[in-house]
């Protein structure tokens, strides 16, 4: 009797691996871990890049591959859990930043891009610049500056320009702010032509300032509150990411017309795909990284997120172009023949941490006020 219960035993559990390995094939594992909302997900019919990128992988290699795919909330987040050590990712797309920040700290591996051929697809203004100078680290995945969006119906037109609006005493308890220093410090900075890479106390000093004169016109400190609270009309004008406000604009209430522009001056930025120290399977990533840079998926991610893709297969693609329209290219690609001039130009680099922590002491100052 104890014999045939180990044969059943023993049986169910080879059943069991035949099922989860795939007739006795290996199956690979990739952790990747990326923004929320920031790759094609197959929902409303849309391409499924990580189920494609699955399928894809079988078919050309013969084996099995499980990507396990999670998402974080900022670069903050998501440095404090690698470099605890406390989890293992094999992909991550942070911001340019928290990658030079990471690079400093021996936190990524270097490429091997003979694994990455359609590296060379990507626009040669998005590659080594300051965050990765020699370009060892990273495929740049999306790009973007930072915009103001106005309800048209709410707000006069000839009150529209440069950074002021944000500080129009007309428009009291209907602005909006950004949740975070960074942003919205660098927001005063730009506007008052003030060096946002500077390590002088006194240049942040007189930032915060200049958000103490805005801070009782501010409705809310918004991040992705900026949505409803745009789309419905109970707030009229917010700074946010240029991509984000064509999602704004997809679910605008019927009495709302937003509209956007750019500040003469503001913050570029580029988030790039990268491998951190503690990837299991680097080969895997380096493939992964690659299919990503191929191009329906790569059109599918910027047709999703609406971000700007740094990829010649995407801006280029006749189909893109159509489905997103004229004012959509106009606004993401408007910079993409000048984007590593004005980039290097107006760019919020990693600074140090001393300064980011008189920094955030301001901040959390300016939040009690």
């Amino acid at each position: 009797m104890i014999r045939k219960f180990l044969a059943l035993f023993l049986c169910l559990a080879l059943c069991s691996s035949l099922l989860l390995t795939g007739c006795g094939g290996e199956t690979l594992t990739l952790n990747v871990y990326n923004w929320g909302e920031y790759i094609s997900d197959g929902s409303e019919g849309s391409f499924d890049t990580v189920r494609e990128f699955e399928k894809w992988y079988e078919e050309t290699y013969g084996t099995r591959v499980k990507v396990n795919y999670t998402t974080f909330a900022s670069n903050e987040d998501m440095y404090s859990k690698i470099s605890s050590g406390a989890v293992s990712y094999d992909v991550i797309i942070p911001s340019d930043y928290m990658i030079a920040r990471m690079a400093e700290e021996n936190l990524l591996l270097p490429l091997n891009f003979d694994n990455i051929p359609n590296y060379q697809y990507i626009d040669e203004d998005f590659k080594s610049l300051y965050y990765d100078p020699q370009g060892q680290y990273t495929v740049p995945y999306a790009y973007g500056i930072i915009g103001v969006m106005y309800n048209a119906n709410e707000v006069d037109e000839a009150d529209v320009g440069d950074w002021d609006l944000l500080w129009n005493e007309k428009y009291a308890d209907k602005i909006l702010q950004f949740n975070n220093s960074r942003d919205a410090f660098g927001m005063a900075m730009y506007k008052l032509g003030l060096d946002v890479n500077s390590e002088d106390p006194k240049v942040w000093d007189t930032a915060y300032e200049e958000l103490l004169v805005q801070r009782p016109l501010v409705y809310s400190l918004v991040m992705d509150e900026i949505f409803n609270m745009m789309e419905s009309g109970e707030a009229a004008i917010g700074a946010y990411y240029a991509g984000d406000y064509f999602t704004m604009v997809d679910a605008q209430a019927e009495e709302v017309d937003l509209k956007f522009y750019y500040p003469e001056r503001t913050n570029y930025y580029i988030d790039a795909m990268c491998i951190p120290s503690s990837c299991q399977n680097k080969e895997l990533a380096e493939i992964f990284i690659n299919y990503m840079c191929s191009e329906e998926p790569a059109v599918a991610n910027a047709e999703y997120t609406y971000y700007a893709s740094p990829n010649r297969l995407v801006y280029e693609n006749a189909g893109y172009i159509e489905s997103m329209g004229e004012e959509a290219m106009e606004v993401l690609y408007s910079h993409v023949d000048d984007f590593a001039e004005q980039y290097t130009e107006n760019a919020y680099h990693n600074l140090k941490p001393e300064t980011l922590d008189y920094i955030n002491t301001l901040w959390e100052t300016l939040k009690i006020n």
